[in-house]
């Protein structure tokens, strides 16, 4: 019988766990690398909608996103000022629309999950502490560098080293991520601070700013998202700290209902967002690339973690088709980048709906709403996002 190519996978984040264990359930020795020298509690909450939870649920962990995740309901649009309130989505119906359901949890609870599966499959899958370097490829194979010398033979490596990834840079160098004139804040609010009616699924929205909010742990935390327009903040990292007042200052004259969010939050971190365009190519030789590495996404479609979920998938059927690791990496390539691609720029566009002149009192607030969230607008842009199906989409 023939081996299977050797897979390195560069990063223990959710696209990379995912693709591993994908892997692993098609009979692929893989190898997991990350810098970290423990995957410790870092992010905050995330989504995963149907398009995502499709998967995890075929690779077997129905079960333990029912035990991490939230399903999502009823999800209101608020406005900044007056609190008035939309019906904004109906993520309940995910399961009977898109065929699996649409959860929200803490993004450290998916990464031990995945984290556990992939060792349940090899208990050596994992090493830690081990930063890539470098490698190089040849018609043999590739061979990673790891910090301090160490080198590791492999048939394939995949870069799922997130937005600052070694893999891209190596391959196509530097990146020209520009700035969206958005810096966003995160904090995560017990729910012994809030009043029972805050903590839920929801959304703000203003002329320059918009917030959203949903429930974690099972209920016991509000995670909370909020983007502001500001330029001179540019540093790009998910734990650079901030403070309450300097968050509160962004958002003067919200809601009380609004401000009371903000204002318990256990740690607020503040990060630049930035945009970087779709690339022409992931894939050289032997080497290709995965999830926020080659397609980061501006959070205001909640789909960053569902679209390195869904390349993991992609990746592991095209591995497992073609006899060619070259072959293979060009062909999930090209059966990801224009889903990739419309997703990037459709958050992009995300903005136009979140901000706008008209929201600056509650008399313009509602023909906004009308025009730019009605449910034939939803549904347009959602149905092709959830229903997209990574087992069975042409590779």
């Amino acid at each position: 019988m023939t081996l299977k190519p050797r897979v390195l996978v560069i990063g223990a984040g959710i696209g990379g766990l995912t693709a591993a264990l994908a892997l692993q359930r098609r009979g692929f020795p893989v190898q997991v690398f990350d810098q970290a020298p423990a995957l410790s509690e870092l992010g905050a909450g995330i989504q995963i909608a149907a398009n995502g939870s499709r998967v995890l649920r075929a690779l077997g962990l129905g079960d333990a996103l029912e035990r991490i995740g939230i399903e999502a309901g009823t999800v209101d649009l608020r406005l900044w000022n007056t609190g008035e309130r939309w019906r904004m989505q109906d993520h309940g119906s995910a399961r009977e629309r898109y065929g699996s359901p649409h959860y929200t949890m803490h993004r450290a609870d998916l990464q031990e999950m995945l984290r556990a599966a992939v060792l349940r499959e090899n208990p050596a899958a994992i090493r830690l502490g081990a930063r890539c370097v470098g490698f190089d490829t040849s018609a043999r194979g590739v061979v990673l560098t790891i910090e301090g010398g160490e080198r590791v033979v492999g048939d394939a490596i995949i870069g799922a080293d997130g937005i600052h990834s070694v893999v891209r840079q190596s391959l196509f160098g530097m990146d020209k991520a520009e700035f969206t004139g958005f810096m966003a804040w995160r904090g995560l609010c017990p729910k012994e601070t809030l009043q029972p009616a805050l903590m839920r699924h929801g959304g703000w929205i203003a002329p320059t700013s918009h917030i959203m909010h949903y429930p974690v742990r099972k209920g016991a935390m509000l995670n909370v998202i909020a983007v502001v327009e500001r330029g001179d903040w540019r540093h790009e990292s998910w734990y650079d700290r901030g403070t309450h007042a300097e968050w509160l200052g962004d958002f003067p004259g919200w809601h009380d209902d609004a401000r009371a969010m903000i204002a318990v939050t256990d740690q607020p971190f503040k990060w630049a967002l930035m945009v970087r365009w779709p690339l022409a190519r992931w894939s050289v030789g032997n080497a290709t690339l995965l999830g926020d590495a080659c397609h980061s996404t501006l959070p205001f479609l909640a789909q960053g973690g569902s679209m390195a979920i869904e390349d993991a998938y992609v990746l592991a059927r095209c591995l497992d088709t073609f006899d060619d690791v070259e072959t293979a990496l060009k062909r999930y390539e090209a059966a990801r980048l224009e889903r990739t691609k419309h997703i990037v720029l459709a958050a992009v566009d995300q903005k136009e709906r979140l901000h706008g002149d008209a929201l600056k009192n509650a008399d313009t607030a509602k023909q906004h709403v009308d025009e730019k969230w009605s449910p034939q607008h939803m549904r347009a842009l959602y149905d092709g996002i959830y229903s997209y199906d990574a087992m069975t989409v042409v590779v």
